[in-house]
Parts: structure tokens; C-alpha cells; sequence
């Protein structure tokens, strides 16, 4: 059996569930002619509503996200008690102080915005965008891609029940690992960078604020990131050899090292789930195209964590793509090199600086040199004091400065 589409997006994650749900709303072609393909699709969202818990993984939404998901229906579809818009967030050097020598702070009041974004439960967010792509009206098939042919205009993608699915433009959002990548033979190149993420929820002596808090340790940056119920996110990186010793620790025992390593910014820390260590690595595809082939989020670049850009720079694909596909002026031509090749110095250049960045950042603040680590804190403190600086780097963080989509800037605030 075959089925014709115009655009098959091979990924029931968020980036994939929001290309499809864009191409809907920005009327690029009809709900029908749109599908998503997974391997197994995600819980819904009434099962993820259920869950007693936030999710160990939350994602760091920037304003630029918040309003593409506005756009496609995914936002107000997410329950409140489980995303908290954080208004400030702090930043400072192993060495220096919080709001003090050697930090910075970032206050949405000082920009003229509501908020710098949203801690968002990643369970709820992903069984919400998948539930919206639905309700759009895409199609949703469960199953495996295992060939991927070009022919004349379309790619036929067959499946290992043995269906065919025909398509103008094939978009791979499969993640990392992403197996239709290597369908595509696209290589990778990048490197692991010997550290772990170390995740949990935490209660803590004093309130977050609605704030972001940050360190950076010679070891690797830990944060603490602000959730509804008042608990907060960690995230924690650290080398393997000291990821496994901590999580080898009582809870008793790693809410004493967390304390420590968060110098007791809000008191005394006390686990309130499990841990979970996630490998961390520096990952970027060589090239994003191909004949009637894209990729997308994950399966094109990873970043170091540290300022939780991941997902963005994902969603911002989406946004991208569908943007430049409003050139194409019919869905058969959404597959042409040329116009795919738009989006790819669009987003590859913007993902490429921003892998570079952080990966600067991350070498920049764990090397714990003493005439490097003083100039790192004047540096800290110096842009603090100056606005306009300190006002472009937050913009860019918010996702509403550098190379955007048009729409993304201009969209009406996020309620």
C-alpha cells in the first residue's frame, strides 16, 4: 500500500511535532498532506497530565519558542502547573558572589519583557505538541523507516510493515542517534565531552524567586531552575568519574553537595526524586540537505547544556524551514536543493555559531587558571554594569535578536 504526501517528518518529538503543526497554521499545505512518523508515538496528554511529578528532563524555553508555540496551539495546551515563567536569572564565577563581583544579572523588567521564559516539564510538553499536530489534523503513522529512495520529484520512504509513503520533502527530526540520517548518508562530526548532566528535582531552604540560578564550578556549570510548585530543576555537570561517585551518594549526601556546590544561593538542598545522568557531547551534522531531504533539531546539532539552547535552536529549525517553504509557491516544489539550501545556510550558520559559543563558554569557565579565572569575573562584573552590552547578550538569549523569522519577532506577546 502507498500514501502521497507532501512534506513526512520522520520524529514524533517536539521539533518534529512543530514543523507539522507550523505548516498547518502558516498554511503551507493542508492538515492531510502532512504526516509525522515515529517508531512509537509518546503518551498522550492526558496521561501526561496525570503524572504526579514534573519530569526529571525540563526544557529552558526561550521568548522566540514561546511565541512559535503560541503560533502553532502547542502553549496555551500546556497546564500552568507545569511550566513557571522565571522574570530573573543570575549568573556568577565559582570565585565570585552572587549579585556580587564576578556575576551577572539578567531582569525582564530592564528589557520590557513579562519574563525571560519558561522551565516547561518535558513530558507534558512533548505529549502536547504531538496532541496539537493531531488536532491540526496531521497525520500520525507508527512505524519504523528503513529506505529511503529519491525518485524524479518525490522521495518514496518504505516501511517496515511493508508500507510506502511518497513525499515532496522528507524532514528528519529523529533526534541524536537519528537512524533516516544515516538513510540519508549524512555524516556527523563533533566530540563528547567527557561529562555527564546530572538531573533531579530539589527542594530548597529559601524561595527561587522566579529566578534562574547559575555557577560555574572548574568542574562544569550547576543551575538551578525554577518550577511551579516551588521545587526547582538541577541541572549538574560534571566529569563521569565524579557523576558516578554522586550518584552513588544517599540523598542526604548529594543535598549536601549540591548546597555546596550552589554555595547555598537559596539555603540548604534536599532531593525530592531520583537522579538521572545524561552523557553530554558537541554534535553537528556536515550538511543539513539533500535532494527532497531535511534535518531538523537533534539529527542536525547538539550543544553543551549549559544554556539550555538545545531545544530552542531545534524550534527555531522549524520555524526557519517553514518559513523559507513559503517560497516554493506549491507543495511539489518544497523539495528543491534550492530552496533547501536557503534554509541550510540559514540554520547552519546559526546553530554552528551557537555550538561554538557554548563550547567556548564551557572551556572558558572550567579552566580554573588563576590569572584566567580573575579575568573571567572582571569580565562577569564589567558587562553587568553595562547596559546596552548586557541588553544585546540577553535579547540574543530570548531568541528575538540575530537571524529570526519575521513572524517570530512580530508575534504578540506570550500570555
Amino acid at each position: 500500500m502507498s500514501r502521497e504526501f507532501d512534506v513526512v517528518i520522520v520524529g514524533a518529538g517536539v521539533v518534529g511535532a512543530v514543523t507539522a503543526c507550523l505548516l498547518v497554521e502558516r498554511q503551507r499545505c493542508s492538515p492531510s498532506r502532512v504526516a509525522i512518523v515515529a517508531e512509537a508515538l509518546p503518551e498522550s496528554a492526558a496521561e501526561a497530565d496525570a503524572a504526579p511529578d514534573w519530569d526529571l528532563r525540563v526544557f529552558a524555553l526561550s521568548r522566540a519558542s514561546q511565541r512559535i508555540l503560541q503560533r502553532c496551539g502547542i502553549w496555551r495546551r500546556l497546564p500552568a502547573l507545569r511550566r513557571c515563567a522565571y522574570e530573573h536569572m543570575c549568573v556568577w564565577d565559582a570565585g565570585g558572589t552572587p549579585q556580587g563581583p564576578g556575576s551577572i544579572r539578567f531582569d525582564a523588567a530592564e528589557l520590557g519583557q513579562p519574563d525571560l521564559g519558561s522551565i516547561v516539564d518535558g513530558r507534558t510538553l512533548l505529549a502536547h505538541s504531538v496532541a496539537a499536530a493531531r488536532a491540526a489534523g496531521v497525520v500520525l503513522i507508527e512505524a519504523r523507516v528503513v529506505d529511503a529512495t529519491v525518485a524524479e520529484s518525490q522521495v518514496r520512504l518504505g516501511l517496515a510493515d511493508g508500507r510506502e509513503l511518497r513525499c515532496a520533502l522528507f524532514a528528519a527530526a529523529d533526534g541524536t542517534q537519528s537512524p533516516t540520517r544515516d538513510l540519508l548518508g549524512i555524516t556527523t562530526a563533533g566530540h563528547a565531552y567527557h561529562q555527564d548532566a546530572l538531573v533531579a528535582r530539589v527542594t530548597t531552604q529559601r524561595p527561587h524567586e522566579a529566578t534562574a540560578w547559575q555557577r560555574f564550578l572548574p568542574t562544569g556549570p550547576v543551575a538551578l531552575l525554577p518550577l511551579a510548585d516551588g521545587s526547582s530543576s538541577v541541572v549538574w555537570t560534571v566529569p563521569r568519574t565524579e557523576a558516578r561517585r554522586l550518584c552513588a551518594l544517599t540523598p542526604e549526601e548529594f543535598g549536601t553537595a549540591l548546597t555546596e556546590a550552589t554555595g547555598a544561593v537559596r539555603g540548604d538542598c534536599r532531593p525530592v526524586s531520583a537522579l538521572a545522568s545524561f552523557p553530554l557531547q558537541l554534535q553537528y551534522a556536515e550538511r543539513y540537505v539533500g535532494a527532497h531531504a531535511v534535518l531538523l533539531g537533534d539529527a542536525a546539532h547538539v550543544v553543551h547544556p549549559l544554556a539550555g539552547q538545545g531545544l530552542n535552536l531545534g524550534i527555531a529549525d522549524a520555524a526557519a524551514l517553514v518559513d523559507v517553504l513559503a517560497a516554493a509557491g506549491a507543495p511539489r516544489a518544497f523539495g528543491e536543493l534550492r530552496l533547501l539550501r536557503r534554509y541550510e545556510r540559514w540554520r547552519r550558520s546559526e546553530n554552528l555559531a551557537a555550538a561554538g559559543a557554548l563550547d567556548a563558554l564551557e572551556r572558558l569557565f572550567t579552566n580554573s587558571h588563576p590569572a584566567l579565572a580573575a579575568l573571567r569575573r572582571a569580565a562577569l562584573s564589567q558587562v553587568d554594569r553595562l547596559p546596552f552590552l548586557k541588553g544585546g547578550f540577553a535579547r540574543r538569549a530570548l531568541g528575538l535578536s540575530g537571524d529570526v523569522p519575521e513572524f517570530v519577532v512580530n508575534e504578540e506577546p506570550v500570555d
